[in-house]
C-alpha cells in the first residue's frame, strides 16, 4: 500500500503550513548561487500545492518571506522580488485550473510594487475558485502581526470602538492577518532546523509540528504524505488528559 493510500481521509488537516527551508543550502551543495535554489524550490511549491489539494486541505500557508529576509544581500532579495513576481505571474494559470485561490499575509505594502501589483491581480483573478486557499506569508513575521494587532487594538480603545473588558482570544484573533482563517493543525519545517522563525507564533499554540532533514526543493508529495500520517499517528488533546480525550471519543 502507497503512503498516500494509508492516510485516513477523515483525519485530513483542515490547514497546513510550511516553513520552506534550505534552498541556499541546497544551491551551495551544487556549487550554485543561492537564487539557483530560490528558482528550484518552485517544483517543491507545485507539488505540495497540488498534493495538499488532492487531499482535501483547505488551507495552505507557505512562508515565503520573512521580514527579517530583507536584511539578506541587496542582491539576493532583488533577485528573490524579481522571482516572486515572475513565479506569480507564470502560476496564476495553474492556480485556476487547479480551482485553488491565492491569499496573502504580511506587511504587502513594503513589496516593490510589481510584486503588489501581480499578486493583487492574480488574488482577484482566483478569488472565486472554490478549492484549497493558497496563502502566501510575505514580508511576515509573528511578533510583527501581533504588534501591529496590538496597535490596532490600542487605537480602537483609543477612539472608544472597544471596550478593553471585551478583548478575548477569539476578539484578539480578528485583529490578526489571519482572521479569515483556521489556525493550523500541522506545521512543516524542512532542511533540519527544529525552530519556528517567528512564524505564525500566535496561531502555532496546539499545531503539531514535523521536522525533516529534506531540503525544500527537493521536498516532494511523498515527503508530504509521510508528515501527514506522522500526524494522524499522534494524539492531540489540548491540555486535556488521554483519559478525557477517550472519554470524549
Amino acid at each position: 500500500m502507497s503512503l498516500k493510500e494509508q492516510i485516513k481521509r477523515e483525519n485530513i488537516p483542515q490547514h497546513i503550513a510550511v516553513i520552506m527551508d534550505g534552498n541556499g543550502r541546497w544551491a551551495k551543495k551544487k556549487g550554485a548561487a543561492r537564487i539557483f535554489g530560490h528558482r528550484n524550490a518552485i517544483q517543491a511549491v507545485r507539488d505540495i500545492s497540488e498534493a495538499a489539494a488532492e487531499l482535501g486541505v483547505k488551507f495552505l500557508t507557505l512562508y515565503a518571506f520573512s521580514t527579517e529576509n530583507w536584511d539578506r544581500p541587496k542582491e539576493e532579495v532583488n533577485a528573490l522580488m524579481q522571482l516572486l513576481f515572475a513565479t506569480i505571474r507564470n502560476e496564476t494559470p495553474t492556480l485556476m485550473k487547479n480551482n485553488i485561490k491565492l491569499s496573502a499575509i504580511g506587511n504587502l505594502d513594503i513589496l516593490p510594487k510589481n510584486c503588489q501589483e501581480s499578486l493583487e491581480e492574480a488574488m482577484g483573478k482566483t478569488q472565486k475558485n472554490t478549492g484549497m486557499t493558497l496563502v502566501l506569508a510575505l514580508s511576515y513575521s509573528g511578533r510583527w502581526e501581533i504588534l501591529n494587532a496590538v496597535r490596532t487594538i490600542a487605537q480602537d480603545i483609543k477612539t472608544a470602538k472597544l471596550d478593553p473588558t471585551q478583548i478575548t482570544d477569539s476578539v484578539f484573533a480578528e485583529y490578526l492577518n489571519t482572521h479569515h482563517i483556521p489556525d493550523p493543525e500541522l506545521v512543516i519545517r524542512t532542511s533540519g532546523e527544529m525552530r519556528i522563525s517567528n512564524f505564525l507564533l500566535w496561531q502555532l499554540a496546539y499545531a503539531e509540528l514535523f521536522f525533516t532533514d529534506i531540503l525544500w526543493p527537493d521536498f516532494r508529495k511523498e515527503n508530504l504524505y509521510e508528515a501527514l500520517l506522522d500526524y494522524q499517528n499522534r494524539e492531540r488533546r489540548f491540555g486535556k488528559t488521554e483519559e478525557q480525550i477517550k472519554v470524549k471519543k
